[in-house]
């Protein structure tokens, strides 16, 4: 019941519909409350219109609005509801007006966002709910938060609400709170925010920092996912601010000592030490030593002997191995590695091993164009030069007298360590025949061989003493001979008159015309042999030999 000076105060109550009222509740019935208003007749209110109608109370005082005040009962109707709608429309119109905020409780989701009890209802849009739209709006159901009210309509009293604003707002303020404050050197408190092929985002709690990969690890990283996690809470090192652009650049590895500080310490030239290989490219291997300090090894630095063309062919990702410091560059971060001086230089003693004169035996290993290389011990080689094949013949290609897999003796002519070469040679293994030219032919001697080689200009007879001599095609018949191989076949026996001997050139011209000559023609034919111009000198067994390797592919081949 009133109270005397409650209602002394009620009788000055103006009772219409769509005021509002004070009530005290007289009787709670299960769905409906009954109110007295002061006025000639009780009110009733549905139970729905409170929160939970078991907490109700007789005797407790509401705010009531008349909806009318008379029913067909002759009762007062009232709403709680409306009464409680009609204050905060207005007390939210204020806000509204002034710019403030509001707060209230999340009721449901809703399409497109959620709604919002704020006095009355209101609407939240997912794109307002934060700085970015969440994915899962069920987890605000039931929270309470502060509001922007960003729209509003009266007539058809719809209320848009912004909490995203209100973030934004904050973040601005702390944001420039921050970027006043802050200065190189700082250490933060910051939550990875997103990972990027470059490196992270990390808020500051007001500010996105960039944290670069290669700020983050003195080691080698191949992408930030390998230390960070999205939501990674860290201390990190605030390395650079620019207020203009409000860009922070953060460091990590930097709350760490550079190991490249005292590298010359740690890691003195000539020093054994152990790494893993981290990668392996055409030129060489990374190995890294520790965490940020990485030497090379030059693939030139893998082996004494070995012809190495890459360094996979004789390490593995991720292989423990030893390795010897061969020079540091600690402005430049470089460290430079070698394997091969694990070992003992085969070349220190090479000179020691095989003095010059030396008869030495292997197989051929290799063929070149331009000679062969013996295999005289592991890993070291010697190498014939084309031209120490023979004495006596014009050897095109290796290949025409010798074959890979081949076991030969040779003699050591020259080692030269600082290249890494010995030079051996076959030929040294027997006296020159040329030195005792003259003892063994002269002109106008008739000799026997066989023919062992066709050319277009000409053909060579195969001699004693392993000498070559060439039978310009002009001096195989009296009569004109257009073809060679009309008239001569390889392996033919002939026989010839030595007409020409250069122990300068090394050179012998033979004539099987001439075989039945006198003494007078021969000294005709030579004086004929004679004048020719060096550009014209067929006979010489240099240009011959050199034309016959195109020839003697052409031997063989039918007319």
């Amino acid at each position: 019941m009133l109270t005397m000076e409650e209602a002394l105060k009620q009788s000055n109550t103006r009772f219409a519909a769509g005021e509002i009222v004070k009530g005290t509740i007289i009787e709670v019935r299960p769905k409906e409350v009954l109110v007295d208003i002061g006025y000639k007749s009780e009110g009733v209110i549905a139970g729905v219109e409170f929160e939970d109608i078991k907490a109700v109370k007789v005797g407790d005082i509401i705010d009531v609005l008349i909806e009318k005040l008379e029913d067909k009962e002759g009762m007062v109707v009232l709403s709680r509801e409306k009464a409680e709608f009609k204050k905060n429309w207005e007390r939210i119109l204020t806000i509204c007006n002034e710019g403030g905020t509001i707060n209230g409780k999340v009721k449901a989701v809703v399409k497109g966002g959620l709604l919002v009890n704020i006095g009355v209802e209101a609407f939240l849009p997912a794109s307002q709910i934060d700085i970015t739209t969440p994915k899962n709006l069920q987890q605000y159901v039931n929270n309470s938060y502060d509001f922007k009210v960003v729209k509003i309509n009266q007539e058809r009293q719809n209320i848009v609400l912004s909490r995203r604003e209100l973030i934004e707002q904050e973040r601005t303020e702390r944001r420039q709170k921050l970027l006043s404050e802050m200065t190189p050197g700082d250490i933060r408190k910051g939550t990875v925010k997103n990972i990027t092929d470059f490196g992270a985002f990390i808020d500051l709690n007001g500010i996105d920092g960039l944290l670069h990969i290669t700020d983050m690890s003195w080691g080698r990283i191949g992408h930030p996912s390998e230390l960070l996690k999205v939501g990674q809470d860290i201390d990190v090192v605030v390395l650079d601010i620019n207020r203009e652009k409000e860009r922070v650049s953060l460091g990590l590895k930097q709350k760490m000592t550079n190991p490249w500080d005292k590298i010359e310490t740690k890691y003195p030239i000539g020093a054994k030490i152990k790494g893993r290989v981290v990668n392996l490219v055409p030129y060489g291997a990374f190995v890294e030593l520790e965490p940020g300090v990485e030497g090379l090894i030059h693939v030139t630095e893998l082996s004494w002997t070995k012809r190495i063309a890459k360094p996979s062919d004789v390490l593995k990702q991720d292989q423990e191995i030893d390795a010897v410091v061969l020079g540091i560059n600690r402005e430049e971060q470089k460290i430079s590695l070698g394997i091969r001086q694990l070992e003992t230089n085969p070349w220190d003693k090479a000179q020691e091993k095989y003095p010059v004169g030396t008869r030495v035996k292997g197989k051929i290993r290799n063929l070149t164009s331009y000679g062969a290389f013996i295999e005289l011990e592991e890993g070291l080689d010697g190498m014939i030069h084309v031209s120490d094949i023979s004495w006596t013949r014009k050897i095109n290609h290796p290949s025409e007298v010798l074959k890979k897999g081949d076991e030969v003796e040779a003699i050591v002519l020259e080692v030269d360590k600082a290249n890494q070469r010995i030079a051996v040679g076959i030929k040294q293994l027997a006296e020159d025949p040329w030195t005792a030219i003259d003892q063994l032919y002269k002109v106008g001697d008739l000799v026997t061989g066989n023919v062992t080689k066709l050319a277009s200009f000409g053909a060579f007879i195969g001699l004693k003493h392993d000498i070559d001599g060439l039978v310009h095609i002009s001096q195989i018949s009296e009569e004109r001979v257009d073809k060679i191989k009309n008239v001569l076949k390889v392996g033919q026996e002939v026989t010839a008159r030595v007409i020409k001997i250069d122990k300068s050139d090394r050179r012998i011209g033979l004539s099987i015309k001439a075989a039945n000559y006198s003494q007078e023609q021969l000294k005709a034919e030579q004086a004929v042999l004679d004048a020719l111009k060096p550009g014209e000198d067929l006979v010489a067994l240099q240009h011959a030999f050199d034309a016959a390797d195109e020839a003697r592919h052409q031997d063989d081949k039918p007319e």
